[in-house]
């Protein structure tokens, strides 16, 4: 997997250039918390009581969004929480609840799971060591938007499939990845960062696909 900086520079969600391939998937690793202060804090807290109990020192948290560029559009594709009832418009395919199953009911308790064309993801300018071009194949690029309709809404911030880690954003890209056939093997967080929820999506999509067991 390989940084391709002229991807980068693009990331409005408009329509591909010229000199750009009509298809692809392309990995953003984004900063928990960028654009959002008390995210970054209560991130920074959670990591710091994971290290501490794991007995290692504490490390960068990142949320994983992809852009996905096919022939017929471009979309970002990423879990967020639900800021109004006009998912439409952002090319919402899932909604699910955050914390506890029951609290659901209630916008503030829910998450959205976008894939939205020609849309936007607020946040991508800050991403780090990014986007890494997972794929060009078309095919595959065509996979990842027809899979992602399909994906499971566990609860936020739980482990209901027993995965050994949350469910969240991070668990949304992976699974989507995973079923879609793009191997992940060799995709990691920035140095000195990680992602929690990452093989919890592998899991979830495929018990065999990280090599642990579910």
């Amino acid at each position: 997997m390989q940084s391709d900086q002229p991807v980068a520079e693009q990331r409005d969600g408009s329509s591909p250039g010229p000199s750009e391939p009509a298809a692809a998937v392309d990995l953003f690793w984004i900063p928990l918390g960028a654009g959002s202060p008390v995210v970054q804090v209560s991130g920074r807290v959670f990591e710091t009581v994971a290290a501490k109990w794991h007995r290692r020192a504490p490390r960068d948290l990142y949320h994983a969004a992809l852009v996905v560029t096919a022939p017929h559009g471009r979309f970002s594709i990423e879990q967020a929480p639900v800021p109004d009832r006009h998912g439409g418009t952002r090319g919402v395919v899932a909604v699910g609840p955050v914390g506890i199953r029951a609290a659901g009911r209630l916008r503030l308790f829910r998450y959205e799971v976008r894939c939205w064309r020609n849309g936007i993801i607020p946040d991508l300018p800050a991403a780090v060591d990014s986007p890494v071009r997972l794929t060009d194949d078309p095919a595959l690029a065509r996979r990842v938007l027809e899979t992602l309709p399909s994906i499971p809404t566990p609860v936020w911030g739980r482990d209901e499939a027993r995965a050994g880690e949350m469910w969240n954003s991070n668990s949304v890209i992976a699974w989507v990845l995973t079923r879609s056939g793009i191997e992940l093997d060799a995709v990691r967080p920035p140095p000195d960062g990680r992602a929690p929820g990452w093989e919890a999506g592998r899991i979830v999509a495929d018990p065999h696909a990280s090599g642990r067991p579910r």
